[in-house]
């Protein structure tokens, strides 16, 4: 279990993350949602680590995440996708995509298992593989940050923006990959922050509202298939 308790953040000494409290389980999605400028971006940083915490906690699975180094703390299971991506440019697609393996040491063989896999959930990738990051479309950036944090996101995937700036069809695009991979893996925990989280309909457990840095209620229109 993926857990929030109290959290708040400061960035250049003002408040903007409030007593931030929700969790997700394995094997459900969330969905953030809230305006530009509420604090979802803040709140998968602060996960990640890129941000100290002023107060609360965040686990995973009972262990204090404040113990785990920003940069080890994919070993445990989290991969990120950031809104911007964070691509290499001068690196192949295929070498973004193998990066956070290498820098963990994850055997070879478990890299190409891994790579094959996504390729297989990502088929667009595959015509891409060699191709710079620094030529590709913003589609297709999303795309490879997604297969990216699918390489060390072994339980769970956090997803910042998906559909920032995509264009219908490419959204409808990102939109069934992530039908795929919540079908082949289905013990995945994901947390997603939108704006507009219709096209993500298909595979939310749980929407959480978040507005001037607080959760303040399950969002309007929730699934009622399961709670957190």
């Amino acid at each position: 279990m993926l857990r929030l308790a109290s959290v708040q953040v400061r960035i250049a000494q003002q408040l903007v993350l409030r007593n931030v409290s929700f969790a997700v389980a394995p094997a459900r999605t969330a969905v953030l949602i809230g305006r530009n400028g509420a604090g979802k971006t803040t709140t998968l940083r602060s996960i990640m680590g890129l941000l100290p915490l002023a107060a609360g906690e965040i686990t995973l699975d009972g262990v204090d995440l404040a113990t785990v180094a920003a940069h080890e703390r994919a070993r445990h299971g989290i991969g990120y996708a950031p809104e911007d991506r964070r691509l290499i440019p001068e690196f192949s697609v295929e070498d973004n995509l193998l990066l956070p393996a290498i820098a963990l040491r994850v055997a070879e063989r478990k890299r190409k298992s891994r790579l094959d896999e996504i390729y297989g959930l990502l088929p667009e990738l595959v015509p891409l593989r060699g191709r710079s990051g620094g030529v590709l479309s913003g589609g297709q950036g999303k795309m490879v940050a997604l297969g990216r944090a699918l390489m060390v996101g072994t339980r769970y995937l956090l997803l910042d923006e998906p559909f920032q700036g995509l264009a219908p069809a490419l959204a409808r695009t990102y939109a069934s990959a992530l039908a795929r991979l919540r079908q082949a893996h289905p013990e995945l925990g994901l947390l997603i922050t939108e704006s507009t989280p219709k096209l993500l309909d298909r595979i939310t457990d749980t929407m959480l509202q978040i507005e001037r840095g607080e959760v303040t209620a399950h969002a309007p229109g929730a699934s009622p298939r399961s709670a957190l």
